[in-house]
């Protein structure tokens, strides 16, 4: 598990939300926490806002789910208390913030490039120079000598492969598209 700044990630989240989180409610009511980013995250968020919110009635949490770009453009905005991405923010990115903010590790999650191909239910093999081609356009279709190459056993369609992908700011895009660019140097 990483450290930051070398406390362990889980701790260091649970001091940071404790140091959000005191002195509670006011007499006006429940304390509030605002945050919005990665939706990869929000099944295991909830889940702990849940259960604190339960230990802790004068605490709430409202968080959108909104895509990393959208939290990391509210972190920058000041408009939520914390932002959530699936990458870490560029260095750019950082010199947009108000202030300085800490990137707190909180999940991790695999990005696993699926295909819906008639006849083929399982097992089609893609290397990494050859999911890079697909995605640079290089290689266009099912029964591409590479492909091929690779799933001797199986008879690939003469198809377009067509490529589907989120078109706003995602830290699942971030990450594939950086592997991408590593296993195609």
């Amino acid at each position: 598990m990483r450290n930051v700044f070398g406390i362990p990630a889980r701790t260091a989240a649970v001091l940071v939300l404790s140091l959000a989180v005191a002195g509670g409610a006011t007499a006006a009511g429940p304390l509030t926490i605002n945050g919005a980013g990665a939706t990869f995250p929000y099944p295991l968020y909830s889940k702990w806002f849940y259960e604190y919110s339960n230990a802790n009635p004068g605490v709430r949490f409202n968080y959108q789910s909104i895509g990393s770009g959208g939290g990391i453009k509210q972190i920058i905005a000041g408009t939520v208390n914390f932002g959530a991405t699936d990458a870490p923010m560029t260095e750019e990115g950082m010199k947009k913030l108000p202030g300085p903010i800490l990137h707190i590790p909180t999940a991790l999650g695999a990005v696993v490039p699926v295909y819906n191909l008639d006849g083929v239910a399982s097992g089609l093999k893609l290397t990494p120079e050859v999911l890079a081609g697909i995605y640079l356009g290089k290689i266009t279709r099912w029964n591409d000598p590479k492909i091929a190459e690779l799933n001797k056993t199986m008879t690939l369609p003469n198809a377009d492969i067509v490529v589907a992908h989120r078109s706003d700011g995602s830290g699942t895009t971030d990450i594939f598209t950086n592997y991408l660019t590593t296993v195609n140097t």
